[in-house]
């Protein structure tokens, strides 16, 4: 999306009244309060440069492409409403094949070439692990929609910041009494063996272990790997749950290929529905995951007490009831996670508006504008639902959910509250200089 407007010494589009009240009209039939138009003689400003870094390619080619699907429609909408404070947003994006040498060249594109304004978007963690230290160096703002601890656990730089979607440690934390009280406490890890999985592998064990359960089996899938049925044979027979995270192309394959091993007689299971992403339930070889259970940042399946900001943000995204594409029953979409791209893009608009943000020479003005906030309301701004912030670890905490398959299906179990993902940790990004 490149939506450029007139410069200062252009011709100027007269604003009469007929069309502030057209414009106005407009916005409403989105959903968007009319407070806008405030900033509507603004809008013949420079217009806000966003680099997108995207996924397009490599192994989060899924999630990039679901990622943009839903940057865009935010920013359609963020458009409509008069932009943020009053400039229009212009969306620069680059791929980064999923890799982190090429991250950190995209970071250095954004800021020397494409001069944007901050860079937003990243996804897979050892993506962001490379390339935030890019953005630390350039000062360059950096709002990631990764789930790693990387940000919270004080690894990264005041310039990184993950406010719109909740982190494997608090996830993980949310999850284990669910699963230590309903499903069982032997539990083998299958995970992936980068720094993702490997949250996974730490914080789960700890989380387990403080509910009296323990570790069975620890298995690190290569993120390269195809085939998945050398490592089955491997799961201890005391195994009273599996628990699977995995993602990219695989996916499919990974899960096929464990009901082929285990059939009727199974432990049970417990993924995170990073490991269907993308994938329809009513594929051919997943039956055997009737009855298993997921977690789910943001359920797939509207189910029978949709919110209306669920029905808003589907609408607008273009995803139906079941989480396919609304143009393509058959386009299933990353719903856990590409909603961060969207809820990401709400916080930047209320940081940048409360920062008084106008350009580089304020990106201090937005760190710390950023780090003030506290929490978000749900709404069509956040459609997953409330979130606390930290400031101080630059980091969202919100609801988490756990689905069981039934019938091709997901449907909603057990929803957690905020504090029950609440951890302790000393990190504390402002005490660095900017």
């Amino acid at each position: 999306m490149n939506q450029k407007t007139p410069r200062s010494g252009a011709k100027k589009s007269l604003i009469t009244r007929r069309s502030a009240i057209k414009t106005i009209g407009a916005a409403s039939a989105l959903g968007l309060a009319p407070g806008y138009v405030r900033y509507a003689q603004a809008q013949t400003s420079e217009p806000l440069k966003l680099g997108f870094q995207l996924h397009s390619t490599g192994i989060g080619a899924a999630y990039g492409r679901w990622y943009d699907r839903t940057t865009q429609a935010a920013v359609k909408l963020i458009n409509a409403a008069g932009g943020i404070a009053g400039r229009q947003v212009e969306i620069v994006t680059e791929d980064d094949g999923t890799d982190p040498k090429r991250g950190a060249e995209v970071v250095e594109k954004f800021a020397s070439q494409h001069k944007v304004d901050l860079v937003f978007g990243t996804l897979f963690s050892h993506v962001v692990i490379g390339s935030a230290p890019r953005a630390g160096e350039l000062k360059m703002p950096y709002f990631v929609v990764s789930e790693g601890y990387h940000v919270a656990s004080g690894a990264l730089n005041r310039y990184v910041f993950q406010p719109g979607i909740t982190d494997v440690r608090s996830q993980v934390s949310s999850m284990a009494p669910w699963i230590a009280g309903n499903l069982g406490k032997k539990v083998t890890m299958i995970f992936p063996d980068y720094a993702f999985g490997h949250d996974h592998r730490d914080f789960f064990t700890a989380a387990i272990e403080k509910q009296g359960g323990s570790i069975a089996a620890l298995l690190p899938i290569p993120p390269t790997e195809t085939s998945y049925t050398k490592y089955f044979p491997q799961i201890p027979a005391e195994t009273e749950v599996i628990y699977h995270v995995m993602v990219g192309p695989g996916v499919l394959t990974f899960v096929k290929e464990m009901g082929e091993h285990f059939g009727s007689q199974r432990p049970q299971i417990f993924g995170f529905i990073d490991s269907l992403e993308a994938v329809d339930l009513a594929s051919p070889g997943l039956e055997f995951l009737d009855g298993t259970y997921f977690w789910e940042a943001f359920p797939r399946y509207a189910g029978a007490n949709q919110s209306a900001e669920d029905k808003f943000y589907r609408e607008h995204v273009g995803v139906d009831g079941n989480g396919a594409s609304t143009a393509d029953a058959k386009d299933i979409s990353t719903f856990s996670h590409m909603f961060g791209c969207w809820e990401t893009l709400y916080v930047i608009k209320q940081a940048i508006e409360a920062s008084g943000y106008q350009g580089p020479a304020d990106k201090a003005k937005l760190i710390e504008a950023t780090e003030a906030l506290t929490s978000f309301a749900a709404g069509n701004e956040h459609p997953q639902g409330d979130k606390l912030f930290d400031g101080k670890r630059h980091q969202c905490y919100g609801h988490q959910f756990i689905s069981k398959v039934e019938g091709n299906k997901l449907n909603v179990v057990h929803k957690t509250s905020i504090e029950d993902g609440q951890y302790e940790n000393d990190t504390d990004y402002t005490k660095q200089s900017l």
